[in-house]
C-alpha cells in the first residue's frame, strides 16, 4: 500500500466517528432536554435547614440505595456535591446542583428549589446569601501573571529607552 492510500483509510475512519459522534451528541442533547422538563414539572419551594455539604462518591454518599442503582457505572467513582439538610423534622441527604454547591450556606436555613432529592436552586431565608470565595489561583496561573506582569514591564521600560534616544 502506498502512503496515500493509508492516510486515505485514516481519513474516512475519522470522518466516521466523528459523523458517529455528531448523532451521539444529539441524542444525549434531547435526553438531557427530557430530563430538565421533569425537573421542572416537579419542583417546589421548600424551607431547608443545611446541616454539612460535601463532594463525595455516590456509594459513601448516604444516598438510598435505590437511587444508588439508578446513577452510570462510569459516575459511581465521580464525586458528587452531597448535602445534609433537615427538612422539617426530617434529615435527609440531597444532591445539588453543581453550579450552586458553592454557594448553599452551612448550618444555615434557606428557602431551596428541589425536585426528588436534586437541589436546583438556593435563596437566603433571611438576609442575603454571601458570594462564594474567589478560588485559589494554581502554580501555573501564578506563572502566567508573573510572566505578563514582566513582559508589560520590559515593554515600558524599551519605550522610556526608545524616547531618550
Amino acid at each position: 500500500m502506498q502512503i496515500w492510500q493509508v492516510l486515505l483509510i485514516i481519513l474516512v475512519i475519522l470522518v466516521g466517528v466523528l459523523i458517529a459522534l455528531y448523532f451521539f451528541g444529539k441524542r444525549m442533547q434531547k435526553k438531557q432536554a427530557a430530563q430538565q422538563e421533569q425537573i421542572e414539572a416537579a419542583k417546589q419551594q421548600v424551607t431547608l435547614l443545611v446541616i454539612d455539604k460535601k463532594r463525595l462518591p455516590v456509594k459513601d454518599s448516604g444516598l438510598p440505595q435505590q437511587v444508588i442503582d439508578q446513577v452510570p457505572r462510569l459516575m459511581r467513582r465521580n464525586k458528587m456535591p452531597i448535602v445534609k439538610v433537615k427538612v422539617g423534622p426530617r434529615i435527609m441527604t440531597m444532591v445539588a446542583d453543581e453550579k450552586i454547591f458553592d454557594m448553599i450556606p452551612v448550618k444555615k436555613e434557606v428557602k431551596a428549589t428541589i425536585s426528588g432529592i436534586y437541589i436546583t436552586d438556593v435563596r437566603a431565608s433571611h438576609g442575603k446569601l454571601e458570594a462564594p470565595p474567589p478560588k485559589k489561583k494554581g502554580l501555573r496561573a501564578k506563572l502566567f501573571a508573573w510572566r505578563d506582569k514582566t513582559q508589560a514591564d520590559l515593554n515600558a521600560a524599551n519605550k522610556t529607552s526608545k524616547k531618550k534616544k
